[in-house]
């Protein structure tokens, strides 16, 4: 008999690719609302994500939606109690959603927030609360206000802790008490891969990123992490704070020492740094031969190290879509991935977006999350983006339930392993714009949101069969521990 356990089971929406009304209630621009809609290439979810200045200027002379789905987004700022109830509907324990920052601070650097946005989050806060649900709370998905990029560098700029503990500040003092658990930054480690989304840090024409100028940026949001940590001891003592990064579950291509040794260091680099210092409390020793080798130098002050120490997160949690292949062949087939691109696995299938599908991979990624932090652990991003066809008001998406059914087994593996999984939440679970390929038709809901990649459409919403499964899923998932 399997030593399963009830977790929590939810799903995920982000401010920037859901809320729209960019310009509704004194929202500033941020760094999402100026990312261009491009027509899908095999390159277009890596381009999208490296925005140079030129860019940027043309996208604010833009006064409308256009080709900047993120403008829209699922108008999410007009559909907020249609929603919420379709979620109470499905039966979710806990949602999660994240808090534009630009809402509340417009610029970012102003002394008081916003009322407009307070009023509209506040009731976000009180009708989830109302429904039932836990609030599983992002703080900062990608989108910084414009305002601070182009008049403080992003988060190159030390200033931005400071601007960041104001507003973490404000989001305590005001929903506190609704919070049970919450993210500092979404997949910290974003900004490594990509700096714009991650650091709002903008790209030099025709060249590549200063390392060292990326790596400042993550310490200060580190800090940062910490000093919210603080704060929500003091204002919010029943929230559980947590970290998290992107997953890619690397396996060596061959057995060769060599691709061995390559996943290992793939591995430590690209996920288990962040999760390293914000868990254990400061920087693992394998990085001071990458920042020597790649000639990176950080400015890491007593008080940073005093801070990263003491306010470390109670959680860790991550977002898994993918595994990938390390190797130190160069002639391999690619393949696109969350935040990366990978060496194509044949002993697996892949999305239409050429994401490889790899349940077991879950698993793998929970065991070592876990035995690497022996921190409770929170699935908080897991779905698959696909084409839904949607015929006289019905969407038969049997292929989204085939690839949640698999991944659900996996969790019941880990956890039977071992692992101590506090829950699982399904990214998208009603449509919004792809985060790395600007694409509303990338769909991952199981709420279907009438609208195309530029913007068009009634933004009614339906229920996919993927809506009424999960639903009974859930349902039944608690009847066998009640």
């Amino acid at each position: 008999m399997k030593k399963t356990k009830d977790i929590l089971w939810g799903g995920a929406t982000a401010s920037s690719q859901y809320e729209g009304g960019y310009k509704e209630g004194g929202k500033g621009l941020d760094t999402q609302d100026c990312r261009p809609y491009l027509k899908r290439t095999s390159d277009a979810t890596t381009s999208t994500r490296l925005l140079t200045q030129d860019i940027i200027d043309e996208a604010k002379k833009c006064e409308g939606i256009g080709h900047y789905p993120f403008r829209q987004g699922s108008d999410g700022y007009h559909h907020i109690d249609e929603d919420i109830a379709l979620l109470k509907e499905l039966g979710i324990d806990i949602y999660r959603f994240s808090i534009s920052w630009a809402r509340l601070y417009p610029q970012g650097d102003e002394e008081t927030p916003n009322e407009e946005g307070i009023k509209f989050y506040d009731h976000i806060f009180k009708e989830v609360h109302k429904a039932g649900m836990k609030i599983f709370l992002t703080m900062n998905h990608y989108a910084v206000p414009l305002y601070l990029v182009e008049h403080y560098g992003g988060w190159t700029n030390r200033k931005l802790i400071e601007f960041y503990e104001r507003f973490a500040t404000v989001v305590f003092e005001n929903w506190g008490e609704y919070i049970d658990y919450f993210l500092p930054f979404n997949e910290i480690n974003a900004g490594y891969f990509s700096p714009y989304n991650g650091v709002g840090l903008v790209k030099e024409k025709d060249q590549s990123y200063n390392q060292t100028l990326v790596f400042q940026s993550l310490h200060h949001q580190f800090v940062a992490s910490a000093k919210t940590i603080k704060i929500a001891k003091k204002l919010s003592p029943k929230s559980q704070s947590g970290c998290m990064v992107a997953c890619f579950c690397y396996y060596p291509l061959t057995s060769t020492p060599e691709d061995n040794l390559k996943a290992v260091r793939d591995e430590e680099i690209h996920q288990w740094f962040a999760v390293d210092i914000l868990a254990n409390g400061h920087y693992p020793s394998y990085m001071d031969r990458f920042f020597r080798e790649n000639d990176i130098h950080l400015t890491i002050t007593e008080e940073d190290s005093e801070l990263l120490k003491k306010y470390t997160c109670d959680f860790v949690s991550f977002s898994y879509y993918s595994s990938s292949i390390a190797t130190c062949k160069e002639d391999g087939q690619q393949t696109a991935g969350n935040l990366v691109v990978s060496t194509k696995n044949p002993h697996l299938k892949a999305s239409d977006w050429g994401w490889q599908i790899d349940p077991v991979g879950l698993r793998i990624m929970l065991n070592k999350m876990y035995d690497r932090t022996q921190k409770p652990v929170f699935i908080c991003e897991n779905g698959l983006g696909a084409h839904d066809i949607m015929e006289d008001g019905l969407i038969h998406d049997p292929y989204r339930i085939d690839y949640l059914e698999q991944h659900f087994k996996q969790i019941d593996e880990a956890i039977d392993d071992g692992v101590d999984v506090i829950g699982y939440i399904m990214w998208g679970v009603i449509d919004i714009v792809s985060a790395g390929s600007c694409e509303m038709e990338k769909r991952y809901g199981v709420v279907y949101v009438d609208a195309n990649n530029l913007g068009q459409g009634t933004y009614k919403r339906y229920k996919k069969d993927s809506f009424k499964w999960y639903h009974d899923f859930i349902e039944n998932k608690h009847k066998q521990f009640n």
